[in-house]
Formats: C-alpha cells, structure tokens, sequence
C-alpha cells in the first residue's frame, strides 16, 4: 500500500499517518523527518537544505523534492509507505508521480482527512503553552486544560499562546494551505484517488473510519 495523506494544520493528520503505518507496517515519512535525515547524514541535499532549516525558513520546493527523490532512488527505497506533509502543492506532486513512475510505483489513495476551518481554528486556539523551559508543559482548554485558568498545573508559571496558535494567525495558515491544497486534491481527484474521510471525533473512531474507507480501494498491482 502506497498512500499520500493531506489535512490541514491541526487535523489530526499526522497522528493518524503514524497510526496507520503501525498498524500495517508501512513506511511513514513526513516532510521534517526527511530533511532531518538528510541533514544528519550530511547527504548533498542535506547540506543544501540546512541553512533554511537553521534559519526557520521554509525549504525550497525544489530541494525537497531532491530529498524525496533521492530517497526513493536509494537501494533501499520502501515500497509500501505513507507520506505525511508531502506532496504539497501540485509541483511536488508532479515531482513525485515522475520518480515513482521511474521504480514502477503507483500510488494506492490519497487521504483527505477533512475538517472545516471553524473547527480548527477552534482547535489550535485552544492550545497554551508553559513557557518555563524547565517545564514546557502544554495544554488544551477543550480537551486537556490547566486546573487553574492560565496557570501551570506543574511549576505555576502563567501560560502563554504561541503566536502560531492565535485565531487570527491559524486563518492565514489555513489560507495558505487552501491555497496550495485545492489544486492539488483536485489533481489527484481527476486520478480517482482521493478518499475523503471527516476528521472528527476519537482517534481510533478516525482510524476505523481510514481504513473501511481504503478498503474499497482496489490496490494498483505493483
């Protein structure tokens, strides 16, 4: 099985990619994880991409797309994975599809783990943060929130909001991802591999929800 998962920021994505890939021993890569990789083996791309990594900057599509393709050229590229983050916007999409084609690769689906843009923004403004870096703590006031308002349970240290979590910025990020996600779903929707499961409700709820929905999926025979 060779899948792609797509959903945007706080989605729950990338917990259930990592779940899946347990479950049925597949290969799980997420984009992070890739340029960690190259960088700590110090592969040409690895060194290419550092300094962008080093600075918070966003790595250039091209290069990602020569990590992945390196990574699947090598001897021991998988051939049963979950790419988590990647491919996200229809050029890398277009990168990837070549240097799949290229080991006799097809794609199973693409999973579009949905949740509209009010829950989100509902959920990732929840988030607060301890910013004793002795602690760290975090906490969510819908699902996990401090025993006193604003407070740390553990040092007592007033929580703060990380900027990326503020309503207004999770709105830009999600138009963002829109902006990049739209063409591509509907790339992959011409292609019939698209499977749109709604993000909502308990992990393992989602989790049965993925797998009844790729087991209609007939398998590419490769």
């Amino acid at each position: 099985m060779r899948l792609i998962f797509i959903g945007p920021p706080g989605s729950g994505k990338g917990t259930q990619a990592k779940l899946l890939s347990q479950r049925l021993g597949l290969c799980h890569f997420s984009t992070g994880d890739l340029l960690r990789e190259a960088k700590r083996q110090g592969t040409p791309e690895g060194l290419r991409a550092q300094p962008f990594m080093s600075m918070g900057q966003n790595v250039p599509d091209e290069l990602v797309n020569d990590i992945v393709n390196s990574r699947f050229r090598a001897a021991d590229r998988p051939q049963r994975f979950v790419m988590d983050g990647y491919p996200r916007n229809l050029a890398q999409a277009q990168s990837f599809e070549q240097v799949l084609h290229q080991q006799g690769f097809d794609l199973h689906a693409v999973v579009f783990l949905n949740v509209d843009d009010p829950e989100i923004i509902k959920r990732i403004s929840a988030r607060w943060n301890c910013p004793n870096p002795q602690c760290k703590a975090t906490y969510n006031l819908l699902s996990q929130p401090p025993k006193k308002p604003g407070i740390c349970d553990d040092c007592q240290t007033p929580l703060l909001q990380r900027d990326d979590d503020r309503p207004e910025t999770v709105q830009l990020r999600l138009q963002v991802f829109h902006d990049l996600t739209d063409e591509l779903l509907a790339y992959y929707r011409k292609r019939g591999l698209v499977v749109d499961v709604p993000g909502i409700g308990a992990i393992e709820t989602i989790h049965r929800n993925i797998s009844a929905a790729l087991a209609t999926k007939k398998q590419p025979a490769v």
